[in-house]
């Protein structure tokens, strides 16, 4: 696959932060305040406008508490299919990182999985996500280096690991084309 998908609908995002931010009882100020981002770009995700990065959105989850795919994922037919390019996606500003939320945690159950595209020449680096996080990845294309600050580890198609979330970890692509599925369970 050469194309990275669509992004995702602002929509989606807009009416999860509304609905996420009156559930935890949150201004607009305090959020952005706790999540280190400015009012005014809150205030525009919630209206449904700007270009929201995944490192923004991360911070709005981390600050509300909830897994990233609360605030992307989008109203669940009763079969879904998303087929190889296709889906919502959110990119990094910082690296060429992109991810499609595949399938969001159920209710009773929480677990992301997302399809990850990753290119050489940058580093991806990731916050802590909510406590208790952890991450499993299964590589399909190309390599990749990750895993938490000082034991990140080299794979390749077919490897699989696991290892903490909730403390700091980074996504480096050692090969054009890599790609990767990213499972990320939550406690």
């Amino acid at each position: 696959m050469s194309e990275v998908p669509a992004r995702l609908p602002l929509e989606w995002i807009a009416a999860s932060l509304k609905r996420e931010r009156g559930r935890a009882g949150l201004s607009l100020s305090e959020l952005a305040k706790r999540a280190g981002i400015a009012k005014s770009t809150l205030s525009q995700l919630e209206a449904a406008s700007g270009n929201p990065s995944m490192e923004t959105i991360w911070a709005l989850a981390v600050a509300l508490g909830v897994p990233f795919s609360t605030l992307v994922e989008s109203p669940a037919p009763g079969v879904q299919v998303i087929r190889a390019g296709e889906g919502p996606t959110v990119g990094s500003e910082r690296s060429s990182y992109v991810a499609a939320l595949l399938s969001a945690s159920p209710p009773g159950a929480r677990r992301d999985i997302y399809h990850v595209w990753l290119e050489p020449g940058s580093v991806r680096d990731s916050e802590p996500h909510i406590p208790g996080t952890v991450e499993h990845i299964v590589v399909s294309e190309g390599a990749v280096k990750a895993g938490p600050l000082g034991e990140a580890v080299e794979l390749g198609p077919g490897d699989y690991m696991s290892y903490r979330g909730d403390v700091p970890h980074a996504y480096e692509a050692l090969a054009a084309g890599t790609r990767f599925v990213l499972i990320m369970q939550h406690v």
